[in-house]
C-alpha cells in the first residue's frame, strides 16, 4: 500500500537562507489567488496552505505522485521564482513521514526557536482557512485535527517549553547589552501585529518606558498604542522621525522595504554619537541591509535573532530527543488510521478539490 497519496512540499528555514524565503513569502491576496488555481489542479483531492516567516508548505492528499511536482510549480510560477532554483531547498515527505512532520511542526520541533508556541496557533489557522474554502476531506481533517492533540501532548509531557527563548527576549537582551537600560530608550514599533505586540511588550516588562506605535492603517496603530499605553505615529512619517528613536523594532508585511539606507544616513547625521538599533521580525526584511555599513547602526534579522537563541539549544538536546520520540510514536498511530483511505484515494480521479471554490474570483 503505497504512501504516495498524502504529501507535504515546501520550504523551509533548514535550507532556505533568509534571502530565499522572503522571495517565496505568500501575500494575503497571492496566497487567495494560489489556493483557487490549486483547487483546479486534476487529482488534488485535499490540500493545505501553511505559510510562516519561517516555511511554506503544502499538505496534499493525491491520486498522482506528480500532482506535488504540480503544485510546487504553479506555487514558483505564481512568484515568479525559478521552480529548479525551489528544487535545491525543497522539501518532500509522504505517508507517515508527512504527518510525522506536521506533529513536529505543530509542536514546535521543527522552528527555529525549538519549544516556541506561535506556530501552533499558525497551523491551526491555516488549517481553519483551508477547511473554511472546503479544501480539506477526510484525510487532512483527521491528520490535523489528530495531529493537533498529538502536539500538546507532547507540550504537555515534556519540559520542551522549559527555559524557552523567544525572538522576542533576544532582542531585548541584545538591547540592553547596546543601551545598558531601557529606561531612557525612545522605540519605535513599524506594524501592529501580534510579533510586534508581544516584542514592544517584552520590551516594556524589562523597563522601557517611551513606545510609539507606527502601522500602514493608522486606526490600528491607534488601537495598539492604547493597548500598550503608548502613542501612535503615522506611518508615514517613519523615515522622516527616524533620528528621534533609539530602537526601531519592524515587524510588518510589508512587500518592499519601509526603512530605506538614505533615510538611516539622513537619521545618523542628526546623531552621530547615539546607536540606532533595528530589529527586522518581517519576512520580507522591512529594512534595508545596507544600513549595517553605517558606523553605530545595528541590525538584527530573523535568522541572527535565532542563530543567537540557538545558543541555548545544547541544554535542551534531551528533551527534544524525547519529543521526537512521542510524536514519532503518535504520527504512527495516526498514519495507521488514515492510510486506507489514502490507499483508496490513489485510485479516485476528479477535476480538482472544490469546484465551488475553483469559482471563487480572484483578487
Amino acid at each position: 500500500m503505497s504512501a504516495e497519496g498524502l504529501f507535504v512540499i515546501g520550504a523551509t528555514h533548514h535550507r532556505a537562507p533568509l534571502e530565499v524565503r522572503e522571495k517565496l513569502a505568500l501575500a494575503a491576496d497571492a496566497a487567495h489567488a494560489l489556493r483557487a488555481e490549486l483547487a483546479t489542479i486534476a487529482g488534488l483531492h485535499e490540500f493545505a496552505v501553511l505559510s510562516t516567516c519561517n516555511r511554506i508548505e503544502f499538505y496534499g492528499v493525491t491520486s498522482h505522485p506528480e500532482v506535488a511536482h504540480r503544485v510546487s510549480a504553479a506555487f514558483c510560477a505564481r512568484q515568479n521564482f525559478n521552480h529548479a532554483e525551489f528544487e535545491k531547498f525543497r522539501l518532500r515527505l509522504h505517508g507517515p513521514d508527512a504527518v510525522r512532520h506536521l506533529v513536529e511542526v505543530a509542536a514546535g520541533l521543527d522552528s527555529q526557536m525549538i519549544g516556541e508556541t506561535e506556530i501552533f496557533g499558525q497551523v491551526k489557522d491555516a488549517y481553519a482557512t483551508a477547511q473554511s474554502l472546503r479544501t480539506t476531506g477526510p484525510v487532512l481533517n483527521r491528520v490535523f485535527q489528530k495531529g493537533f492533540q498529538a502536539a500538546k501532548h507532547v507540550r504537555a509531557t515534556t519540559a520542551i517549553n522549559e527555559g524557552q527563548v523567544s525572538v522576542a527576549n533576544v532582542a531585548v537582551d541584545l538591547a540592553l547589552s547596546i543601551f545598558g537600560s531601557l529606561t531612557s530608550t525612545r522605540i519605535l514599533l513599524l506594524g501592529a501585529g501580534e510579533i510586534g505586540e508581544k516584542t514592544a511588550k517584552a520590551f516594556q516588562s524589562r523597563g522601557a518606558a517611551s513606545l510609539t506605535v507606527a502601522s500602514r492603517r493608522f486606526e490600528r496603530a491607534m488601537e495598539l498604542a492604547t493597548v500598550l499605553g503608548a502613542s501612535a505615529m503615522p506611518f508615514e512619517q517613519r523615515e522622516a522621525r527616524l533620528a528621534e528613536f533609539d530602537i526601531v523594532v519592524c515587524a510588518t508585511s510589508a512587500p518592499d522595504l519601509v526603512v530605506s539606507l538614505a533615510s538611516t544616513q539622513s537619521a545618523m547625521r542628526r546623531r552621530p554619537a547615539q546607536p540606532l538599533f533595528f530589529i527586522d521580525q518581517a519576512l520580507p526584511r522591512d529594512v534595508d541591509p545596507a544600513v549595517t555599513s553605517l558606523e553605530n547602526v545595528f541590525l538584527y534579522n530573523l535568522d541572527d535573532l535565532a542563530k543567537i537563541a540557538e545558543e541555548n539549544r545544547s541544554a535542551r538536546e534531551a528533551e527534544l530527543t524525547k519529543c521526537r520520540a512521542i510524536a514519532s510514536e503518535k504520527a504512527e498511530s495516526l498514519w495507521r488510521q488514515v492510510e486506507r483511505q489514502v490507499a483508496a484515494l490513489a485510485g479516485h480521479t476528479s477535476p480538482g478539490v472544490s469546484p465551488t471554490f475553483a469559482r471563487s474570483p480572484q483578487p
